[in-house]
């Protein structure tokens, strides 16, 4: 009888857990492509960000910059004043 090995690389195999991990592994995609298109084309990936940044702060109906602190909260300001979108940056963050 002969036996023949098989060696299965499961690397490319992706299950997620639970929702949460695959929103995690979904934003870590997200990131990387805007690292890729950074590279580039900076000037794009920013427009890009931006965009992002509006839609989030749309879905949670204007609450987005709330989960954000610092530097963040200041793209998440800059990104909302400048969309248009009549938000103005708080002072008190």
């Amino acid at each position: 009888m002969t036996t023949i090995d098989l060696f299965v690389d499961d690397s490319d195999i992706d299950v997620a857990i639970d929702d949460r991990d695959e929103g995690e592994r979904r934003a870590l995609e997200l990131a990387h492509l805007i690292r890729l298109v950074a590279a580039s084309d900076p000037g794009h990936a920013q427009r890009l960000v931006d965009e992002l940044i509006v839609q989030l702060d749309r879905a949670l109906d204007g609450t987005f910059r709330e989960y954000l602190d610092g530097v963040t909260r200041q793209i998440a300001d800059r990104a909302l004043t400048t969309s248009g979108t009549g938000i103005s940056p708080s002072t008190n963050g």
